[in-house]
């Protein structure tokens, strides 16, 4: 009993040490992932209008993906950036339940994508539901979607509804057949700046598929969804696990995991209508080591070069460095012009801020009320919690860039 406890107690300083040692006292642990327990995975993360931050995980109580059993997501709030956080709760609870039918939609629900809405207190979240294996699925039994939206800044949500049915349609009539399994990239859910139709600002949603990557949009916050280009033409054949953004003229950023990192680019002829191109997709040449099958975040935002003061755009990207699942980072690129092609948006990226120096996996992060970067991630020792901790732009690019703080006053 004794060598059994002094065990645990070398364990636990371990961990504490590891944890202490990776980013210093401004780290938080969100969700705790205990050995022998129910894991979390796929951090979310979104910053309400009222600065409200809305963390999520999976609760996996199957240990795996949606398709091996039960999965559920729960959230925290802090409504002081990031230096507190709220109880635990339920924001997606699956019913685990078969029917004579087969597989409800709501039997599970996981891999969280979420957006609140920049001038409402909407908050949205596409995940995967139901009980179907991604690489497994078919156009009849697919990897299905689900909507669930929160009216009060994230405090609470309602049960969801099945959205399914409104997203596989939309490529039923492909040259090469309809897509047989889909699911949103986890994490950001992509509200544009720029482009605004009726109530809202635009909302772009990157699918990885098993026929390459595609992008979504909704002009009504996810009632009703288009394709952005054709079809028929994948902006990223190769790609898997996607994210979206925005170049400053209001060009969508496509960025994709594969052995590195690809990107592509939409310009558009009509915004309003959501007419125009994809470019051809480029991988990035400094993340060509990075082949470690993981997502991560990606956000372009307004900044001033230390060196002379001169105002830029600057790209983030998070992503584990090297070729395992650990030591999460971020690389930085500054833009040329205010629109850029595949292949220079995928060029000169540069090597930041290493977050952690242990095991860590899939990240994500938003620009707080405070203008700190709240970052979320996959942490070890165990596989695997979901760490914060709050960031300047300065510790991101290694003191090269700082905010342009009036830039971003100006309805970033």
């Amino acid at each position: 009993m004794k060598t059994k406890l002094l065990l645990t107690t070398l364990f636990a300083l371990i961990a504490s040490f590891a944890l202490a040692g990776n980013a210093g006292g401004n780290q938080q642990r969100l969700f705790e992932t205990i050995n022998g327990q129910v894991p979390y995975r796929i951090p979310a993360i979104a910053k309400a209008k009222d600065g409200t931050l809305i963390a999520v995980a999976d609760y996996r109580y199957c240990g795996g993906d949606i398709g091996y059993g039960a999965v559920d997501l729960h959230y925290r709030l802090s409504f002081d950036n990031g230096t507190t956080w709220g109880e635990e709760l339920t924001l997606a609870d699956g019913n685990g339940i078969e029917n004579d039918n087969g597989v409800a939609w709501n039997y599970a629900f996981g891999d969280c994508a979420i957006a609140a809405d920049r001038e409402s207190n909407e908050v949205v979240v596409l995940c995967v539901c139901g009980k179907t294996v991604y690489s497994r699925a078919t156009r009849q039994n697919p990897n299905r979607v689900a909507l669930f939206r929160s009216h009060d800044g994230g405090r609470t949500w309602d049960k969801g509804r099945e959205i399914t049915n409104q997203i596989y349609p939309l490529f039923d009539n492909r040259e090469e057949g309809p897509l047989n399994s889909l699911f949103v990239g986890s994490g950001k859910l992509f509200q544009s700046r720029c482009v605004k139709i009726g109530r809202y600002y635009r909302l772009y949603a990157a699918l990885c598929t098993l026929s390459g990557n595609f992008v979504i949009y909704s002009d009504d916050l996810g009632d009703t969804w288009k394709v952005l280009g054709d079809p028929n033409l994948s902006p990223a054949r190769d790609g898997d696990e996607p994210k979206c953004e925005e170049l400053p003229d209001g060009s969508v950023v496509l960025s994709s995991r594969y052995n590195g990192r690809l990107y592509n680019i939409f310009s558009f002829t009509d915004a309003t209508s959501g007419e125009g191109k994809w470019d051809q997709r480029a991988a990035a040449p400094a993340m060509a080591d990075v082949k470690n099958a993981c997502n991560g975040e990606i956000m372009l935002v307004p900044a001033r070069r230390n060196a002379d003061k001169k105002r830029v755009w600057i790209a983030l990207q998070s992503i584990p460095f090297g070729a395992g699942r650990a030591n999460v980072g971020f690389f930085f690129h500054e833009l040329t012009a205010n629109h850029e092609s595949a292949a220079s948006f995928a060029s000169n990226w540069t090597k930041g801020l290493q977050v952690s120096n242990i095991e860590s996996a899939y990240s994500t992060f938003i620009l707080q009320r405070d203008l700190q970067f709240g970052f979320l991630w996959e942490e070890g020792p165990t596989w695997y919690n979901i760490d914060y901790r709050p960031l300047s732009l300065e510790e991101i690019t290694l003191g090269k860039y700082s905010l342009d703080r009036k830039a971003l006053k100006k309805k970033y």
